[in-house]
């Protein structure tokens, strides 16, 4: 850190980037006294890490670097090289992302690649041997081996430093310690996916010699990362932007604005990229084609990168859009981000606010009136581990497909943050989405989005893992802001009173175990059982439809299903959507035909099952057994081929068990019910 030699600037013969600087001007005092105000905010807030800390993570690389050594020797010796080949094999541990260009906080994992030689692949060696090797370590916990991602990545924390390690197998017997990576050689006779993992290298070293002053760029980097976390368009996985991408756009401030301090990077790249025309691309350097036989950025030539939404290259070849995973929504959200970052920059550097401001954390509850909840469960934390990595993975996806299903017109705001409930038992994950009309489309008041369709072709996509365990579900609920549970809201959050009290109950609510939810008071009960007996007369008098996603088990009030024709309503007891294969053959009972009485269901007065009651009860895909409220219609449940897709089936003691599949409930009337997502934007 530090200011100091600001006002020196650079020969007007020096130029870094694709174009000349946009300004040469060094700092005045002011800037140079807010860049210290900002380093000492930066400081204050944790955003660097410790000596101590330091030094344990170059401990723990000298650890890793020996382990990869001695297992390339091992393998060498067992596939009968010389004695002199076993002495010189050897394998490297090099570092990229926030680490390699020093801009990592405490806590932040360690992106790493090994690169060996041309006789050690990754399939078997690196993902069965060497992650074996790892797995009998005790300072290793939490593997996590994912071999089919775009980056095959081995993930795991050593000495409780969190790991993440890329394999590179390229065309040498012997790999020396001086391995140069930059060097386009590296790319010979090699695959994709190890193109693809020596990049990560090879662009963190060309933006460190593409900037002009490398400290500068560090901490202006480092807060417009801390400020994308606080504003919650940090994350490559949803849509937005990962930790290459900040650097990149950070980088290109620096070269057109080479001789200012941070104060002055942070304001400029608002200024600039709030002004920028998308997709106009974003370039350290010019694109070359070494004609290597690899792909790179050209949508001259490729129609795919034609649809790209905010071009970000990476410098080094093959050069490529590392922002691809951006979609509409997501750059219109980060847009908005920039223009707020730019007004309250403008206002520092009128000294009508301070930094502080700046970093406010973004209100994604308060800012919606609609929201998607997209909840995660597993048996247990480790399947929880991999099952959520694959939904979050595919979470883009959803954004995308509602976009494209409205035609735009239904905007999407994913929110990178996960949410545990503390009152499940079972290892859980949730996140959200937040849903409003677009800006300038006309739309009467209640119009809805039918997303129903969408929904459902994303849990297809969801239920194509192929490591899916029993326990591993997903759910998809529509909420509305008042619904919105408890526990995602930080300490001192506003919020209105009423929410503020259904909050508080929903928290004192019991939760339920494994098998049975406990029952409320039985004065609730009886006042909801009158609120659903006169609800399809009110159906018949309104045109107000709710939302047809079956509820989750913790939302504030019940949402139903409502039938257009017949007016006939069913409540399903578990929350939409569930991902993952389903039921063994011997629960596809042949109840193709069957008619039975369905309750209209109240999880706010389930309680054990009695006999004297006379009446079915509905079980959730979690084990809860839910009362009726004592209203019945007499329904028919039509199967598809594969049990594995019932909407409903019969449990063997005759009670209605709620599934999750794709086929349709019918009334007895021969009227359709399904139980999928809508949304009304009002």
């Amino acid at each position: 850190m530090g200011v100091s030699n600001c006002a020196t600037t650079l020969p007007p013969s020096k130029q870094y980037g694709v174009t000349k600087p946009l300004s040469l001007a060094g700092p005045t005092e002011a800037d140079i006294q807010r860049t210290k105000e900002l380093e000492k905010f930066l400081v204050g807030a944790g955003l660097y890490e410790s000596a101590e800390e330091a030094a344990k993570r170059e401990r723990v690389l000298c650890q890793l670097k020996q382990i990869v050594k001695d297992w390339v020797k091992e393998l060498t010796r067992l596939r009968g090289y010389s004695d002199q080949m076993i002495e010189d094999a050897n394998a490297v541990i090099l570092t990229f992302g926030s680490y390699r260009l020093g801009v990592h906080g405490p806590g932040a994992d360690i992106d790493t690649l090994c690169v060996g030689p041309s006789y050690v692949n990754r399939e078997d060696d690196f993902f069965f041997v060497l992650h074996n090797i790892l797995a009998k370590r005790e300072e290793v916990t939490e593997l996590q081996p994912v071999p089919d991602a775009h980056v095959p990545v081995m993930k795991f924390k050593f000495d409780g430093i969190s790991i993440d390690l890329l394999y590179a197998s390229i065309s040498l017997l012997v790999v020396p310690d001086d391995l140069d990576i930059s060097s386009e050689t590296m790319l010979c006779n090699v695959d994709e996916p190890t193109v693809r993992s020596l990049n990560g290298c090879r662009v963190a070293d060309k933006i460190i010699k593409l900037v002009p002053n490398i400290e500068f760029f560090r901490t202006t980097l480092r807060c417009l990362k801390f400020w994308a976390k606080q504003r919650g368009v940090y994350s490559n996985v949803t849509g937005f932007l990962g930790g290459v991408n900040w650097a990149l756009l950070v980088a290109r401030v620096c070269q057109l604005y080479p001789n200012a301090v941070p104060s002055m990077l942070v304001s400029r790249f608002f200024r600039v990229y709030t002004q920028w025309r998308w997709p106009n691309p974003v370039m350290l350097c010019q694109i070359e084609d070494k004609e290597l036989g690899f792909s790179v950025w050209d949508p001259r030539k490729n129609p795919w990168d034609r649809t790209h939404q905010m071009p970000i290259i990476t410098p080094a070849y093959p050069c490529m859009n590392s922002s691809y995973n951006v979609s509409a929504s997501t750059l219109r959200v980060m847009t908005e981000q920039f223009q707020f970052g730019n007004n309250i920059c403008q206002e520092i550097e009128l000294n009508k606010a301070q930094w502080t401001v700046l970093f406010e954390q973004y209100p994604f509850f308060e800012s919606y009136k609609n929201y998607l909840q997209v909840d995660i469960v597993a048996a247990d934390a480790d399947d929880l581990l991999v099952w959520r990595g694959w939904v979050e993975s595919r979470l883009r996806q959803l954004t995308l497909m509602i976009e494209r299903d409205t035609y735009g017109k239904l905007q999407c705001h994913p929110y990178p943050h996960e949410y545990v409930d503390p009152f499940k038992q079972c290892a859980h994950r949730a996140f959200f989405m937040g849903l409003q009309r677009r800006q300038g489309e006309l739309g009467q008041e209640g119009q809805q989005f039918d997303i129903r369709g969408t929904v459902d072709e994303f849990r297809h996509q969801i239920n194509m893992y192929m490591y899916w365990k029993p326990g591993m579900e997903m759910f998809v609920s529509h909420v509305r802001r008042k619904q919105i549970p408890s526990y995602v809201l930080p300490d001192g959050y506003k919020r209105s009173q009423t929410a503020r009290i259904m909050c508080v109950q929903q928290a004192e609510k019991p939760s339920c175990n494994d098998s049975v939810c406990r029952s409320r008071s039985g004065e609730r009960g009886l006042k909801r059982k009158k609120e659903l007996e006169g609800a399809e007369e009110k159906q018949q008098s309104q045109d107000k439809r709710q939302s047809i996603s079956p509820p989750r088990r913790d939302s504030l009030s019940p949402e139903l299903i409502v039938s257009q024709k017949g007016g006939m309503f069913l409540q399903q007891c578990s929350s939409t959507v569930s991902g993952g294969k389903r039921k063994s053959n011997e629960t596809s009972n042949n109840f193709t035909s069957a008619k039975m009485q369905v309750a209209i269901l109240d999880k706010d007065a389930c309680s054990e099952p009695s006999k004297s009651q006379g009446a079915q009860f509905a079980q959730s895909a979690d084990g809860c057994v839910y009362h009726p409220s004592g209203v019945t219609n007499l329904v028919e449940v039509s199967t598809c081929e594969d049990p594995a897709h019932e909407l409903l089936r019969l449990s063997h003691d005759g009670h209605l068990v709620g599934s999750t599949g794709c086929s349709s409930l019918y009334s007895s009337q021969g009227e359709l019910i399904q139980g999928r997502v809508q949304v009304t934007i009002k």
